[in-house]
């Protein structure tokens, strides 16, 4: 790879972090990290981001959007697929019976999975309609805010 594409895309990158850190969630970098805060108790929601265009187009903005509601998570947290490779790879284990997918969505309830939003349910789809889906899984895992 030349050095105009590795800079153009540590930028696409890091503007993914941003964005999704500016909504209020937590970044998970190490292993360490991910074992501490999927362990928790409450109710955790898991953004798996990545830098295709579903995740900067729908996946964050609903990340986002869908905080505006009367039920939320207790922890808002993210893991970063190709780019946090082993905090990533560990994240993905909480998520039994789901294939890897990004951007994705997980909620867990002390530790445990309870839904998925996976990529098929992202792609093609208007932000909105994700929102939707995360308010939904909000309404039947999370308290009151």
């Amino acid at each position: 790879m030349n050095m105009d594409f590795n800079l153009f895309m540590n930028d696409v990158v890091n503007q993914a972090r941003k964005e999704i850190v500016a909504a209020g969630y937590t970044e998970l970098k190490t292993t360490d990290e991910v074992e501490e805060a999927l362990n928790k108790k409450g109710t955790t929601l898991v953004m798996v981001n990545s830098v295709c265009g579903c995740a900067g187009g729908i996946a964050r903005p609903a990340a986002a959007h869908s905080l505006h509601y009367d039920k939320r998570p207790d922890h808002l947290v993210t893991v970063f697929a190709g780019q946090d490779k082993e905090a990533t790879a560990l994240a993905r284990n909480y998520f039994t019976g789901y294939p890897p997918s990004s951007p994705s969505f997980a909620i867990l309830k002390d530790g445990k999975l309870c839904t998925m939003i996976e990529r098929h349910e992202i792609e093609g789809h208007e932000p909105m309609a994700v929102i939707q889906k995360l308010q939904n899984a909000f309404e039947q895992y999370c308290q009151d805010i």
